[in-house]
C-alpha cells in the first residue's frame, strides 16, 4: 500500500479537472493505496515571496495553511499535480503551491543536476484537462512539470493523463464524452502495479 496525495489546483467543484481526480483515486483506493485529496481552493497557499527566511530548516514566515500540509507532502509516497489547462500552462494555485517546496529544501554540499539544495524524493504524477486538444496544447505544462518537479527538485515520474478536448470553457464539462476517466481510473489502479 503506498500514500498517495493528490493535490488539485482545479476550478470547479464538478469540472472536468474533479472528474478526472475521481476517477484517478478511484483506480488508487481499488488497487488498496491509501489516497488523499488535498483542494487547493479549500487550503489557503500563497506564492513564494523569496525572502529567504524559511532557509534549511525553518517553516515558511508566512501565515497560510502550508506548513499543514508539510508532514503531508514528506509522508507521501507519490504527489499527483492535477489542473486544467490556463493559459497553457498549470493553474496559478499548483504554481504557488510547488513554489513554496522551497522552504522544504535542504542544504546539499555535493548537488546533482545543477540543483544547489535537495528536496524530500517522491514519485510524482501529472493530471490535466483542457477544452483544446492540438498537438502543442499541454506543451508548456508538460515543460514545467518535467524540468521544475522532476528535473530540478527530483521527483520521479510516474506518468500523465492529459485530457484534451473536454469541451467548451464556458459550457458544462464534457469530459464523460471522452474515454480519459476511464483512462484516469486505470492510470490510478496500475500506478504501482508490478511488472
Amino acid at each position: 500500500m503506498k500514500k498517495i496525495l493528490i493535490v488539485s489546483g482545479g476550478g470547479r467543484p464538478n469540472g472536468n479537472t474533479a472528474q478526472l481526480v475521481n476517477a484517478f483515486m478511484n483506480g488508487t483506493k481499488d488497487a488498496g493505496h491509501k489516497t488523499e485529496l488535498l483542494s487547493l481552493h479549500k487550503w489557503k497557499v500563497n506564492g513564494c515571496l523569496g525572502c529567504n527566511l524559511c532557509r534549511y530548516g525553518k517553516p515558511c514566515i508566512q501565515k497560510d495553511d502550508f506548513n499543514a500540509i508539510v508532514p503531508k507532502i514528506k509522508e507521501a509516497d507519490l504527489i499527483v499535480f492535477a489542473s486544467p489547462l490556463y493559459f497553457w500552462t498549470l493553474s496559478s494555485k499548483i504554481k504557488a503551491f510547488i513554489e513554496r517546496f522551497y522552504c522544504i529544501a535542504e542544504e546539499d554540499d555535493n548537488p546533482p543536476l545543477g540543483r544547489y539544495e535537495k528536496y524530500p524524493v517522491h514519485d510524482c504524477a501529472l493530471l490535466m484537462t483542457s477544452a483544446d486538444n492540438y498537438f502543442w496544447t499541454f506543451e508548456q505544462a508538460v515543460s514545467y512539470y518535467q524540468f521544475a518537479i522532476v528535473n530540478y527538485i527530483g521527483f520521479h515520474d510516474k506518468g500523465m493523463v492529459l485530457a484534451g478536448g473536454c469541451g467548451d470553457t464556458n459550457g458544462k464539462p464534457q469530459i464523460e464524452k471522452t474515454d480519459y476517466l476511464e483512462q484516469a481510473y486505470l492510470f490510478g489502479k496500475t500506478i504501482y502495479k508490478e511488472k
